[in-house]
């Protein structure tokens, strides 16, 4: 109940007209940085920091807030209608969310996007309103082997629990590894891979290689194809809201294990990435649609978007109460603190109680605002697919190129998106899964610092990771869910016959 009052007193401290403007001013430049791919939440929320300086701390986080609510918003309209992850996170979103696109189901696939991404929140932030004590202590038992456990485990799943055959999967995933690598071994201090170059000593970022393997490889394959956009003939009206909103309960049980996995992965911390790709996977095994995955299905849109919204706003948690960040975006946030003198922690809720129950407050009110906002301009998004190739082509290529150039400010970027653009073209034609190699390249570098840490905490022994039952636990089920295809089997031989599900090459 102390919560509840708590949270009431929350939104008396949001009834000031001021912080309404500052949240639905932070919604739709948040959905503008989600929108543009190569900005992110996390370097939309930095470039705007110094304008809240002259606020309240409580405005200013407000307001920084809700632009990375938009920007999680906002990630999943490139995805859906141009195969363009805006955001990390919304990978996962293009696997069925392109393809209901070009069938001329856009608006069906934004609004399932939207409106899973609103659910997911909802359920993290009262999980954050009401368990956050208890939370953060568990968060506390978190060290280097407990990280890489987690990590682990996402992997696995992608091998064990995907529909592609696992070979090509663990294929695509090396290459990822081996990208990853590249650059300043931050540990030893070594360079690995640069081959003498100077550009290669920041290794290759995230974003240049997901805007070059699926932005400029789609526009590499349509030109093959014939210079047309397949829904560009889509048509909407404002009834396919409703349409959408009357398929979404039957989903509700992959909705509700989506926002647990993403809930899980931004307390611990995981990351909305991770995150959406696991609840992906998750969906695509359990589903009785698995197989049409990836054709079109909206229970593909539905996974990874609540799964990400519900990770991305749990990140919070560990950041208020323990000073730890558990996103990027958080982390930014976090500096913000500091610099108004806020100390994160225990005593953050009791020094500056208005701050904090403000804030959370405003998760309520901005996530629904934030539905409000993209919502109402489904029709107008969609409508983008009616505009011929050949015009709107230069202009993905040139928002792709801005957004590569402004993630370091370098030419060489362009070029390194360019060579993404053809390996993500080459897997397309090859019928290699890209999503492994992302995920790898996303987080190869942290499974790497987490085993290193772990391995150097116990001088070398593998039995750290069976130290304790929390980490031998989450190492337990990756492997289950690595040879998942063969208990399976076995499972099935013993029931009486029953025929194994086998990946597909």
């Amino acid at each position: 109940m102390d919560a509840l009052y708590s949270l009431i007193h929350g939104f008396g401290v949001l009834a000031d007209p001021m912080n309404i403007v500052y949240m639905f001013v932070g919604i739709t430049l948040g959905v503008l940085i989600g929108v543009l791919p190569g900005l992110g939440g996390a370097n939309g929320v930095a470039i705007l920091l110094p304008l809240t300086f002259a606020m309240s701390p409580t405005s200013a986080i407000i307001m920084l807030s809700c632009i990375y609510w938009g920007a999680l918003f906002g990630g999943a309209i490139t995805s859906v209608l141009f195969n363009i992850p805006g955001e990390p996170w919304s990978v996962a979103t293009t696997f069925d969310g392109y393809p209901m696109a070009q069938q001329g189901k856009a608006g069906e696939a934004l609004t399932a996007a939207f409106t899973s991404s609103f659910f997911g929140a909802f359920v993290a932030v009262v999980l954050l309103t009401f368990l956050a004590p208890l939370i953060a202590g568990f968060a506390l038992r978190f060290g280097p082997a407990e990280f890489f456990a987690v990590q682990l485990l996402t992997f696995c799943s992608f091998i064990g629990m995907g529909r592609e055959a696992p070979l090509k999967v663990i294929a695509s995933m090396m290459l990822g590894f081996a990208l990853a690598a590249v650059g300043l071994d931050t540990v030893t201090g070594q360079l690995r891979m640069t081959f003498g170059s100077t550009e290669l000593l920041r290794g290759f970022d995230f974003l240049i290689a997901v805007i070059g393997l699926f932005g400029i490889g789609e526009i590499l394959l349509t030109m093959e194809e014939g210079l047309a956009f397949k829904g560009k003939n889509a048509r909407i009206n404002p009834t396919v809201v409703w349409q959408a909103w009357k398929q979404l309960p039957r989903y509700w049980v992959t909705a509700v294990r989506g926002a647990i996995v993403g809930c899980w992965m931004g307390i611990t911390p995981g990351g909305a990435t991770p995150a959406s790709f696991m609840s992906y996977g998750l969906a695509k095994r359990f589903s009785r649609n698995g197989k049409r995955f990836g054709r079109g299905e909206m229970e593909g849109v539905v996974a990874p978007e609540t799964a990400a919204h519900a990770a991305g706003t749990s990140a919070l948690l560990p950041m208020l109460t323990l000073g730890i960040p558990g996103s990027p975006t958080a982390a930014v946030l976090l500096g913000g603190l500091l610099i108004w003198g806020l100390q994160p922690g225990p005593l953050l809720f009791v020094e500056q109680r208005d701050f904090v129950w403000g804030l959370i407050a405003s998760m309520y009110l901005g996530n629904i605002a934030g539905l409000i906002v993209v919502l109402t301009t489904v029709p107008l998004f969609a409508s983008i697919l009616r505009i011929p190739f050949s015009i709107i082509a230069p202009v993905i290529i040139t928002i792709c190129a801005v957004g590569a150039y402004t993630v370091s400010n370098a030419l060489a970027d362009i070029s390194v998106m360019l060579v993404f653009g053809v390996v993500g073209y080459l897997f397309k034609k090859l019928h290699y899964p890209l999503a492994p190699l992302v995920l790898a390249l996303v987080l190869g570098d942290m499974a790497e610092g987490s085993f290193r840490q772990a391995m150097l905490l116990s001088q070398g022994s593998l039995s750290i990771f069976w130290s304790n039952g929390l980490v031998g636990s989450i190492v337990a089920l990756a492997l289950a869910m690595l040879f998942w295809p063969l208990i399976s089997s076995v499972i099935a031989r013993l029931r009486g016959g029953a025929k194994p599900i086998v990946a597909a090459d």
